[in-house]
């Protein structure tokens, strides 16, 4: 009888069937949307890899930031930068503002890795503040007031408003495909088996042979790459930053962080559901003003109440469904058990 472990099942089998006929209906949508529909699909996708890299660094590494908004702004000043004072492509810059980002992750994780708990959290924070307000005294880059890619930098990504689009849209999916590709495959890795017993517990990690700074380290670089990079291609959309949009707590970090928890933390399907009830209550409730945002917590109250573990968690725990599966299976080879006993009687 023969053994082999394996991540799949009968279901995640379907879903990822589904999944991939999800993304060539998605790949296709400039022949089917308009102008408008691609726009909030962009934004949908920003939104799930901005949820989906949280989801990483709180609820498998157990890093809990309120600070993300500063990897959102530096990829989008590191764009406006490159593209305006050293004349290079925007498209070029999205990845260049990543592995900035991861650059400029490393010092600043070394400060803020000496911090435990929510002290960690208000370092992030603190960080995030710092980078707004130095990114406000740049008067190349508009200072305060923030500033707007030139006309000819924007005509230079392609010579139509409607390609410009289509260009962007692309990119954006692709990105967030990527990511949770990435994600994917690292928590299928031995990493993944080691944020896993660091989330279930750091002394028991340490005591099995993780190195649990290192892979937190890890962790942080790569989010912060990630999140840089969405951050350069959001405001890449919008042809504007300032210090005030491109720090926003509220943008990126309050409402990602609503995302994870709702859709469920330590799951990858998790941000996708997060993402997709956030639209929906926001395009549904958006015209109210603040009573919006009010009810934004309302739910975020029930769902923590009703459903601990997040929406998806409640799915996997009634139903056992799971698109991406992470646990090891142990399965059997039912064609080798089968031929076992033929072949004992043979050999009489």
């Amino acid at each position: 009888m023969s053994v082999r472990v394996a991540f799949a099942s009968r279901s995640s089998r379907v879903g990822m069937a589904l999944c991939a006929v999800g993304i060539v209906a998605l790949a296709a949508a400039p022949f089917w949307g308009g102008r408008d529909d691609l726009a909030l699909l962009s934004e949908v996708y920003a939104y799930v890899a901005l949820a989906s890299l949280w989801n990483l660094l709180a609820g498998y590494a157990g890093l809990v930031s309120v600070g993300q908004q500063a990897y959102v702004g530096l990829g989008a000043y590191i764009l406006f930068a490159f593209a305006i004072l050293a004349g290079i492509s925007p498209l070029w810059a999205i990845p260049l503002a990543g592995i900035i980002a991861a650059g400029v992750a490393i010092p600043v994780a070394m400060l803020v890795f000496r911090l435990r708990g929510h002290y960690f959290a208000i370092g992030t924070w603190i960080v995030a503040e710092v980078f707004r307000l130095l990114a406000a005294q740049i008067s190349v880059l508009g200072g305060g007031s923030g500033i707007s890619l030139p006309a000819g930098l924007i005509i230079a990504i392609a010579p139509s408003r409607q390609l410009r689009d289509f260009i962007e849209y692309w990119i954006a999916l692709a990105l967030v495909v990527v990511i949770l590709a990435l994600i994917l495959l690292l928590l299928r890795s031995r990493y993944g088996l080691a944020l896993k017993a660091i989330r279930d517990s750091e002394l028991a990690a340490t005591c099995n042979g993780v190195d649990v700074m290192r892979t937190k380290f890890l962790v942080y670089i790569v989010t912060a790459a990630g999140t840089a990079m969405v951050g350069a291609l959001i405001f890449l959309q919008r042809l504007r930053t300032s210090p005030d949009a491109a720090f926003s707590v509220n943008d990126w970090t309050a409402f990602v962080i609503f995302i994870a928890v709702i859709g469920g933390l330590g799951r990858i399907e998790g941000p996708i559901i997060g993402t997709v009830i956030f639209f929906v209550l926001r395009q549904t409730l958006a015209d109210l003003g603040t009573f919006y945002l009010l009810m934004l917590g309302v739910v975020a109250i029930l769902v923590m109440l009703t459903a601990p573990k997040g929406i998806w968690g409640l799915v996997v725990d009634r139903l056992g469904w799971q698109v991406f599966p992470l646990e090891r299976r142990v399965v059997l080879d039912e064609r080798s058990a089968a031929r076992a006993p033929m072949a004992a009687t043979d050999g009489r």
